[in-house]
């Protein structure tokens, strides 16, 4: 039996379009990310992300990077929305997420992303992955209810840095069937000096009890793909910058050690790590052993695990090609 999207129940007694209304509505004062800005995107006011009130498609594609079990045989519907929340001095995808004067004319109409979505249905993706949507939380909604209203009957996937506004994923509860959060760190102050953003750990501590609380532990699948559930990302920085012990002490004691883990081995430096010698170098092997036994330690047993080697495998170029930054 094809496993039915938890938004479409949603559509079918109005409450989908009740949460788009209402979530767009934030923009007026925008509070959609923890940052709490307050600007009126809708009159075109920009904070922290520089971002209006459309959404901005960088680039969309099937994609086959993500977890197994998210890209299946047919990839992963994947969104790639430009600007963000952070500013991560070391991020992978800064040719879009840093890069505000250029990002800004790939405004797209609600219309269009929902048409995005149909398109990457019908190209048979497993699912619509929205890559760093935080920023676009409460405008994203519409689309999601203009695209079920064409006919969207795959999950959505919520594919975020962690730092997101708690009162936002309430409003995604019964919409979003899985969960794809980064915990970049179990330390505010490398956050504050590695991402320039305040109170990291607490505030994605917040959002990930939210979306642990609407789709709980267990993964749901239908064939070899994953169509339910959390699945929680951490990248392992050099010199530990990533606090990964806090990091799995909380998701073992304060949310369950059942949960999946993909613990990321991909970090290379980029974008202006070089202005920082701790996080100016790949990882070695000794920091790969160490995270891969703190799982051990607290009894997360269930998730991925990257080859040492993905550094060399996971190196977009959204410049030179933005319908297939990753060479699919």
């Amino acid at each position: 039996m094809k496993f039915e999207p938890s938004y479409i129940k949603l559509l079918q007694n109005s409450e989908l379009k009740i949460r788009a209304d209402k979530a767009y509505d934030n923009l007026s004062s925008c509070t959609s990310c923890p940052r709490d800005c307050k600007v009126n995107r809708i009159e075109n006011e920009l904070g922290i992300c520089s971002s209006g009130h459309l959404p901005i498609v960088s680039s969309y594609t099937p994609h086959f990077g993500e977890e197994p079990v998210l890209s299946g045989t047919n990839g992963a519907g994947n969104i790639f929305f430009g600007n963000c929340n952070l500013k991560c001095i070391y991020c992978q995808n800064f040719e879009i997420s840093q890069n505000p004067k250029i990002e800004r004319q790939k405004e797209v109409t609600h219309n269009r992303l929902a048409e995005i979505m149909i398109e990457l249905q019908n190209k048979s993706c497993h699912n619509i992955g929205l890559v760093s949507p935080t920023h676009f939380s409460a405008t994203i909604l519409k689309s999601i209810y203009l695209a079920a209203q064409k006919g969207l009957n795959i999950p959505i996937i919520y594919n975020t840095n962690g730092y997101d506004s708690v009162e936002m994923l309430k409003l995604y509860d019964g919409v979003i069937d899985i969960y794809l959060p980064d915990l970049k760190y179990g330390n505010n102050e490398y956050a504050k000096k590695y991402s320039l953003v305040d109170n990291y750990f607490e505030k994605t501590k917040e959002a990930l009890k939210e979306m642990f609380s609407q789709v709980g532990d267990e993964l749901v699948y239908n064939g070899n793909v994953v169509v339910r559930g959390l699945i929680i990302r951490h990248l392992i920085l050099p010199n530990d910058l990533s606090e990964t012990e806090k990091v799995f002490k909380f998701v073992a004691e304060e949310l369950s050690p059942k949960i999946h883990i993909s613990l990321m081995s991909q970090y290379y430096p980029t974008n202006k790590a070089n202005k920082d010698i701790l996080i100016d170098r790949a990882i070695r092997n000794s920091e790969y052993e160490k995270a891969i036994q703190l799982l051990e330690k607290y009894g997360l047993h269930n998730g991925w695990v990257q080859e040492m080697e993905s550094a060399n495998n996971y190196k977009p170029h959204f410049n030179e090609d933005r319908l297939n930054p990753f060479n699919n």
